[in-house]
């Protein structure tokens, strides 16, 4: 993991230890709303079956597509320190020629 020095320090990147932890807090929250809105679509459907029934579509639907995003920055994010950290290894060996 990291130091709690690390956050003082700018040797080092915190991000790339802690985006699995961040990614796993938005899976949760995306599945959070993703019960509410079912429980949403299901007390609409007393009221009107058809909207309740889209509703919970869009909810699940919703889900699905919060989970691949978020899937996505945070691969996004890691790919983007990935290369910055072999961009200094290519800086290093430029500098010991």
């Amino acid at each position: 993991m990291f130091d709690f020095q690390d956050l003082f320090q700018w040797d080092r990147f915190i991000t790339p230890t802690i985006i699995k932890t961040f990614y796993l807090l938005v899976i949760a929250l995306t599945i959070l709303f993703g019960i509410s809105g079912i429980f949403s679509g299901l007390a609409t459907m007393a009221v009107s079956p058809f909207g309740g029934f889209i509703v919970v579509l869009s909810s699940i639907a919703s889900v699905i597509v919060g989970v691949i995003f978020s899937r996505i920055a945070a691969e996004f994010i890691l790919i983007v320190f990935r290369i910055n950290e072999h961009l200094g290894v290519i800086r290093d060996q430029g500098q010991r020629h």
